[in-house]
């Protein structure tokens, strides 16, 4: 986002060289990660792989071994109050006082922020941001999982934060709140977003950029598009003629079917082409990294 012809605001997340070991295990080995002023970017990767971590070092949470962290400006080992508030943070899970009812609880958290932030969320207008309205006088404890995690999200948002952290933010729902919660998020335009989930469907559909981390390494960073580029240049052709199945890779598909038709017309039957999705991309990359990693191993 520009802020004048030559300047550009400064990435809400900047991140060089970050490593974090325990004893003599590496976690992290060298990470690179930016965000950018009201960019979602969606953090990828299989168990074991360092995101809680990396996200923990972000949060301020956990100190780093190694490396240059900036968030909003800020080393976040020293992160203050005021720095604290511009964050938000929506967990896995959060324990709190069912009895809280849901107007009440948003109007304490608020007092908060009071010292730190010009400007809060209203209660009513929060609810109406996330589909609350008609439950505000609700107790905590009384709400389905699906109005609990829009409530969380709420929390995380009563400080109108910069940054906004999402922690596997739909696991356990069912298709309609997880359908739900990505309206939602795509309705917090100007917060930065950065999303760690397992549901690569999930990432595909919210994130302007995804990157994906094993073994402590940033392995891609990209779109979902530039990323399904990298790996898969061509597409899976599938048809039948004259009774046969065919399957072929071909790096123009839209040239070799219009040429297919052309010279075999209507006995062309179930014809299919598959272009590589983010399932595809991802696993792709796990297996090459892991496979790398093992290599190293052997050899080292």
């Amino acid at each position: 986002m520009k802020t004048g012809d030559n300047q550009r605001e400064p990435s809400v997340v900047h991140a060089r060289g970050l490593r974090m070991s325990y004893g003599s295990t590496e976690v992290l080995k060298g990470v690179d990660l930016t965000v950018e002023p009201g960019e979602v970017v969606a953090l990828l990767g299989p168990n074991g792989a360092g995101k809680t971590t990396t996200i923990e070092i972000l949060e301020g949470f956990r100190k780093r071994s190694d490396g240059e962290v900036r968030v909003l400006g800020v080393d976040p080992d020293d992160g203050d109050e005021a720095w604290r508030a511009r964050l938000g943070v929506v967990l896995q899970s959060w324990r709190d006082h069912g009895r809280w009812r849901v107007r009440e609880l948003l109007s304490y958290l608020g007092l908060f922020y009071g010292p730190y932030r010009e400007e809060v969320f209203d209660p009513d207008e929060l609810l109406g941001l996330v589909g609350l309205t008609d439950h505000a006088d609700r107790r905590v404890g009384t709400l389905s999982g699906g109005q609990r995690r829009r409530l969380d999200v709420a929390v995380g948002l009563v400080g109108r934060p910069d940054l906004l952290f999402l922690d596997e933010p739909t696991v356990g729902f069912d298709p309609e709140a997880r359908r739900g919660f990505h309206e939602l998020v795509r309705r917090l335009t100007g917060t930065a977003i950065l999303l760690t989930t397992h549901d690569l469907a999930e990432a595909e559909k919210l994130a302007d950029r995804i990157v994906v981390l094993v073994s402590g390494r940033v392995v891609a960073d990209g779109t979902a598009a530039e990323l399904a580029a990298r790996i898969a240049g061509e597409a899976e052709v599938r048809y039948r003629l004259d009774g046969v199945e065919h399957v072929l890779s071909v790096a123009d598909s839209t040239a070799y079917v219009r040429e297919l038709f052309a010279r075999h017309g209507e006995a062309v039957d179930d014809l299919e082409v598959r272009r590589a999705n983010l399932e595809d991309v991802y696993l792709a990359l796990v297996r090459e990294s892991e496979s790398a990693r093992e290599s190293e191993l052997v050899t080292a």
